[in-house]
């Protein structure tokens, strides 16, 4: 394109008039006396500007990334500190409108508030490109075009972000320039594949949906071993649990990328080398892989420094800091600054003035720093730079003799539940509801049935309370439901997730549709997952999901406690010890004595109301106070 543009204008430089876009030559000055370039085309009329020899015409730019004035981009900003998307509620302004300085533009809803978003310097709106109401709108995006000059705007009436987005790669990849030939590029001393026998590069896959790193606890095969089709290659730590990494293909293992022990282990990253025929395996001896080049076992951490403990005054003092490494001075925690000004509301300014706080000092929170009322009202003047004291000031801190602790490295699973169980309290309104419930009709009938099943089976009290709890979200299908944000999931099965404790954290497993299943299957299905559970063997679909939870802390003793919710299910059913009580009958002693157990139902208030939790926990008691309705 540009060769045969750069012909027509050697033609029309030389020749007759044609077809030419005037332009200045190159050289000429750009100050008083050079006016802007003209658009559009010239058909006769005076010689043109003398015009550059072809290799020079590389510099022009297509026309169609000049059609537009000069203009700005507003994005849509990050209102709050945990904002990620916003709605715009409302334009202030009209297209065509003058904007001024800390004028509103929009009122955006965040994920706290609705939020003004003020302008930062004067302009005109020339374009929207969201329209109000659009929903859930991802920090960044071009919501509006501004200009500075009026005559600017109609120029952007038919502006998208589609037309934009089709005229940056033109307008961004210029044809190469008439240049010396570059020497051709020498291939990567390491580029796998170029050099190697066929080979098979096993990456790490997402073992669960929430998993973005994880850590290659064990390597169950070694370099040169023979690989069959479902052999367990690796032991790998995700933020569930410890799951097997098996072999889909036959072949041998040629080169392991990732020792045992490395943490935090992105996915995609090169874990090792198979190959098909044994013969091949000393070629990746000195394989490496792009991604893994820097990637090492975590050394063990070095033992902290002895703590410098002044004990007598005769003790040395610590080494004085250099004077050339002082704390850095309070301007650099100032808000930035734009063409030399401080950015900052109008109302914030005024109510500075007010309290004679100098600016410069404030740290704006504001879009692009701006310094807000809020900033300006929660502002502490910084203290002056503490005199540096004499030895004989300095506290005295004394340090936690060696041996006397244990710092625990934390694992994923732990982190994870560190984070869920921190947002759940944090979002979910919990409330929380006890019953007490008389078990000794279930006691009678476990006894009775065990006696009856076979010896591989023996029905414990949670089985009975798994399955009273999922006869008792069909009743009530309010308290078997998920918040999702936007809509609220009601389920039409019951997979209970039972708490199991292992050495690694808290994993609940699902007995899935234990509405329909009996007793037997129940007692089968939590046996088995929980000793998987405890050998971290428990494949991931196996503890993801679930619509009720049940915690059951009774074998330890534990009266009742609150349990807290699984998001996103709505409630978790905490079952306490049972104890034996009076209670009234009518006998010949007026009394009786009765097996109670506590519970304790927690629910999410946006989900589930109080009278809904109460109809649950009374339809739970009822099943298992008359167990043979569970028959029904």
């Amino acid at each position: 394109m540009w060769r045969v543009l750069a012909r027509r204008v050697s033609r029309g430089a030389a020749g007759p008039p044609g077809l030419v876009r005037p332009r200045r030559a190159l050289g000429a000055g750009v100050g008083a006396g050079a006016g802007p370039a003209r658009r559009g085309p010239v058909w006769g009329g005076p010689a043109p500007r003398p015009l550059l020899p072809p290799p020079a015409w590389p510099r022009l730019v297509p026309r169609r990334c000049c059609s537009l004035p000069a203009h700005q981009k507003v994005a849509l900003p990050a209102l709050s500190p945990t904002m990620q998307m916003g709605t715009i509620a409302r334009w202030e302004k009209k297209e065509g409108d003058k904007i001024n300085e800390g004028d509103l533009i929009a009122e955006v809803e965040t994920d706290k508030a609705t939020v003004g978003f003020e302008s930062l310097e004067e302009c005109y709106l020339a374009k929207i490109l969201v329209p109000e109401g659009t929903r859930d709108v991802p920090i960044g995006a071009v919501i509006c075009i501004t200009v500075e000059k009026p005559e600017y705007i109609d120029a952007f009436k038919n502006y998208t972000l589609d037309s934009a987005a089709a005229a940056a790669p033109a307008a961004s990849v210029p044809p190469p320039p008439a240049a010396a030939p570059s020497p051709p590029p020498q291939p990567s001393p390491q580029a796998p594949g170029s050099s190697y026998p066929p080979h098979m590069q096993i990456t790490l896959p997402a073992l669960s949906p929430t998993m973005t790193m994880g850590t290659v606890q064990r390597w169950e095969k070694k370099v040169g071993e023979k690989l069959s089709e479902g052999d367990l290659l690796a032991e790998i730590e995700t933020d569930k649990a410890t799951i097997g990494f098996e072999v889909q293909e036959e072949g041998y293992l040629a080169k392991i990328l990732v020792p045992e022990g490395t943490r935090d282990v992105p996915l995609g990253t090169p874990l090792c080398i198979i190959v098909e025929k044994e013969a091949d395996i000393p070629a990746f001896a000195d394989y490496q892989a792009a991604a893994v080049t820097d990637m090492k076992a975590p050394a063990p951490p070095p033992p902290p420094p002895p703590p410098q403990v002044m004990a007598t005054p005769a003790a040395a003092p610590p080494p004085a800091q250099p004077a050339a490494a002082p704390a850095p001075a309070a301007p650099s925690a100032g808000p930035p600054r734009k063409g030399g000004r401080v950015v900052v509301s109008p109302l914030a300014k005024k109510l500075a003035a007010e309290k004679g706080i100098d600016l410069t000092q404030v740290k704006g929170t504001g879009p692009d720093g701006r310094i807000t009322k809020k900033d300006v009202e929660s502002f502490v003047p910084s203290k002056a730079p503490p005199v540096a004291a004499a030895p004989e000031a300095v506290p005295v801190v004394a340090a936690a003799p060696e041996g006397t602790f244990t710092d625990i490295p934390i694992s994923n699973i732990r982190r994870v539940i560190a984070q869920r169980l921190m947002q759940s309290k944090q979002t979910i309104p919990h409330y929380y509801l006890s019953i007490d419930v008389n078990m000794g009709k279930v006691l009678v009938l476990r006894k009775e049935l065990n006696q009856e099943v076979s010896e591989n089976i023996k029905l414990s009290v949670n089985d009975f309370i798994i399955k009273a709890s999922a006869l008792a979200c069909l009743k009530v299908p309010e308290a078997n439901s998920s918040w999702m944000d936007t809509v609220i999931r009601q389920n039409h099965v019951v997979d209970v997730s039972v708490a199991v404790s292992t050495p690694a954290g808290l994993i609940t497993p699902i007995v899935f549709n234990a509405h329909i299943k009996g007793l037997a299957a129940i007692s089968k299905d939590v046996a088995s997952l929980a000793a998987r559970a405890r050998e971290g063997k428990l494949q991931p679909h196996e503890f993801q999901g679930g619509t009720f939870t049940i915690s059951n802390l009774g074998m330890y003793g534990i009266k009742n406690f609150s349990a807290i919710i699984n998001p996103p299910q709505a409630c978790i059913l905490a079952v306490g010890s049972s104890k034996e009580i009076l209670v009234p009958a009518d006998n010949e002693k007026g009394f009786d004595v009765a097996s109670v157990m506590s519970v304790t139902l927690s629910c999410d208030h946006r989900v589930v109301d109080g009278a809904v939790g109460a109809q649950w926990l009374a339809e739970f008691k009822n099943f298992l106070e008359k167990p043979v309705t569970m028959l029904l």
